[in-house]
């Protein structure tokens, strides 16, 4: 009898996981399908299912009308940039801050989780007046500059946590065979922070991949536009092609679930590390 309800229990989880996992497709199946089909079909009476006409023609008006090529590279070299910035000063500061023993290092700290209190939003004026002033605006550092400071106190807090859970003899035994400051860092610490770096690095890709207000304010010149400011200038005034829009959405957002599902196991590994002793 027991083992009849344990079955009937198991069917019924296993029927509402896989109505959850629907639950969550359908939006990326209905932003495929919508990126495939004419205006009619989408304010027609086929606005879930497949289309019957299958636009490809959608993705080449994005890619070339629509400029979604050039804006689609432009974000990747703002979001590579701002990457490969905040991990290198994240994982410095926090090796400076865990491993280091100097004066001031916890009010450092604290200074740096301030960072996290100030809405990214609020400080468009003064972020403006400075770039403005060093003659930076229209170009790819008015974003990378931002970006990587607004996300350096998260990825420092992502980090600590890591960090702290590192052994300190490892960094004993590194420098009784010889490592210097910069070899324990680079031999020792940064090999072990995997699943960290990749935690801070999707979590900072999707800060600058997916940030529009910036992207707007401080980048004026087309060539220069950011996938999600381009998407935006593809609606028109009168008139709007909403598959070529679909096809552009399409190509800002399944990178960010490809990066998502290959590294999701790290961004796991990162969650519980700070969870498990010994």
């Amino acid at each position: 009898m027991k083992n009849n309800n344990s079955k009937a229990v198991r069917v019924i989880i296993y029927i509402g996981l896989v109505i959850w996992l629907l639950v969550n497709l359908f939006p990326v199946y209905w932003m495929f399908t919508f990126s495939l089909k004419s205006n009619a079909e989408i304010f027609g009476d086929n606005a879930v299912g497949l289309p019957k006409e299958w636009l490809w023609s959608n993705y080449e008006k994005a890619l070339n009308t629509g400029n979604m090529a050039k804006y689609f590279l432009n974000s990747t070299i703002v979001a590579t940039a701002t990457i490969i910035i905040t991990l290198f000063v994240a994982l410095m500061a926090t090796f400076a801050l865990t491993r280091m023993i100097w004066k001031r290092r916890k009010t450092l700290n604290k200074f740096f989780m301030l960072g996290l209190t100030i809405p990214i939003h609020a400080s468009i004026v003064p972020v403006y007046v400075t770039l403005s002033r060093l003659h930076m605006l229209n170009t790819y550092w008015a974003l990378i500059i931002p970006y990587s400071a607004f996300s350096l106190s998260m990825a420092i807090l992502v980090c600590t946590g890591f960090m702290n859970e590192i052994p300190r003899e490892l960094d004993e035994s590194a420098c009784i065979d010889g490592c210097g400051t910069w070899g324990v860092f680079w031999r020792i610490i940064v090999p072990l922070m995997k699943p960290a770096v990749a935690t801070v690095g999707i979590y900072t890709f999707l800060q600058c991949w997916n940030e529009l207000m910036f992207a707007n304010i401080f980048i004026s010149k087309s060539e220069l536009r950011t996938l999600p400011v381009g998407v935006q200038a593809l609606s028109g005034q009168y008139t709007t092609e909403w598959g070529p829009i679909g096809a552009a959405l399409v190509l800002a957002t399944f990178p960010t679930l490809f990066i998502y599902i290959f590294l999701s196991k790290k961004i796991q590994d990162s969650f519980v590390a700070g969870a498990i002793k010994g």
